[in-house]
């Protein structure tokens, strides 16, 4: 397995952490939840910062996963032109 490799599967597995946090916050998951605080801790390093530059949308629709979705998806294009 090439480094290159590594990453982009590091990336995509980062992405699908993000993807699953935002599809539960549909659901409003208890956060005493051993799953979810685990979640929150791997993604809030990454959604937080967006989330400070980027308010939710009136209030309430939190555009942050979206736009790490995309950032960690031109990385991922970066990493593939690069290796």
């Amino acid at each position: 397995m090439t480094i290159g490799r590594l990453i982009l599967d590091l990336l995509q597995l980062y992405s699908l952490l993000i993807l699953i946090r935002a599809i539960m916050s549909w659901v409003r998951p208890d956060p005493r939840n051993q799953f979810v605080k685990i979640l929150n801790t791997l993604t809030d390093p990454v959604l937080v910062p967006i989330q400070k530059i980027i308010p939710p949308i009136g209030g309430t629709l939190d555009v942050s996963p979206w736009v790490a979705l995309l950032f960690l998806h031109l990385l991922g294009r970066v990493v593939v032109s690069v290796f």
